[in-house]
């Protein structure tokens, strides 16, 4: 989710869920040690519970920036042994990882003994011609043994060669079972599944117990991103708690002040509401609401006005919706 869950998207999507676990975009431990820490790392007192992601495969490192994490107030570092990207092959973490599983647990053993906050491992179960039964046990062993805290994976392999980032989250054939016998083997570790879930229907059906195995959580990425709306759904439908937002409309009337309070701090306003243009995702008005921000947003000087002129594109939509359906109800009459 690089480049996606920063901070403005992170505090947008808590106003829907009090509940879920927000991740940060995945961010190089080398960055975090000698970069701009404040914009890489900066979190409000709202996201929480967050976790910081990590790339990066020297212990040493990963275990300095972890603890830089854990000071700006991180409720989980998780390293990243997922993501199959070039720039991230290149650097020697992510994916390829898979293959080192030693080093893996060599990264947290180092982080562990640097924070007090879980430590924890997103990865997949496999890469390239791996068996996925091998590959996935030897990464889970070997982390296991190095006292991680929990593990999520994505349910599919990656194909460092071949095959694009976006491809490989789409043409390698998810095994969700491959997660559920993991589960089996090592009961008492947390184990999440992530890959291909883009409902909270979804979710919900891979809490279920299979053959008497539970898995302890689901992870969302780009469904949560690009409909955002579907987080509404999450407290009442997994935790069985009230949502924290009556309508999707309250959620752009609560953002608002933390828009203000950024743009009195320099940020642009398309900064902010280039996350939000998928919340009304199949609501009348929604092409106008996004077509608004769009090419308001970016123009020097935009200000709150353009999210409420946006606002008031879904309200006149829906409006005329309703005027219309009465008025077949008159007719029909």
């Amino acid at each position: 989710m690089m480049d996606w869950t920063d901070r403005h998207c992170r505090s947008f999507h808590r106003l829907m869920t009090r509940r879920a676990r927000l991740y940060t975009e995945m961010v190089t431990a080398g960055a975090v040690i000698h970069g701009d820490r404040e914009r890489l790392l900066g979190l409000s007192s709202q996201e929480h519970p967050v976790a910081l992601q990590l790339g990066g495969s020297d212990p040493a490192a990963l275990a300095e920036a972890a603890r830089i994490g854990e000071a700006f107030g991180y409720d989980e570092i998780n390293l990243n042994v997922g993501c199959p990207s070039d720039r991230v092959q290149g650097g020697q973490f992510g994916a390829c990882l898979m293959a080192t599983p030693a080093l893996v647990a060599d990264c947290v053993a180092a982080m562990k003994a640097a924070v007090g906050v879980p430590v924890t491992v997103k990865c997949r179960i496999g890469i390239d011609d791996q068996d996925p039964e091998e590959s996935l046990d030897a990464l889970a062993d070997a982390v296991v043994a190095a006292g991680v805290d929990a593990l999520t994976v994505h349910a599919r392999k990656a194909w460092l060669k071949g095959l694009s980032p976006r491809e490989n989250r789409e043409i390698p054939p998810l095994d969700y079972g491959r997660v559920f016998r993991l589960k089996a083997r090592l009961p008492h570790l947390p184990i999440a599944i992530n890959g291909g879930i883009a409902t909270i229907a979804q979710a919900k059906a891979l809490l279920e117990p299979r053959d008497g195995v539970t898995l302890d959580g689901v992870m969302l990425g780009r469904a949560a991103y690009q409909d955002p709306h579907i987080l509404v759904d999450v407290d009442p439908e997994i935790f069985g708690e009230a949502a924290p937002v009556a309508s999707l409309d309250a959620v752009v009337e609560q953002l608002i002040p933390y828009v203000e309070a950024e743009l009195g701090h320099g940020v642009r306003l398309s900064a902010i509401t280039r996350h939000i243009l998928g919340l009304y995702q199949g609501v009348p008005g929604a092409r106008a609401f996004r077509r608004h921000l769009s090419t308001e947003a970016v123009k020097p000087g935009a200000g709150i006005g353009v999210i409420r002129e946006a606002l008031a594109q879904v309200t006149t939509a829906r409006r005329e919706r309703q005027e219309r359906a009465d008025e077949r109800i008159a007719s029909a009459a």
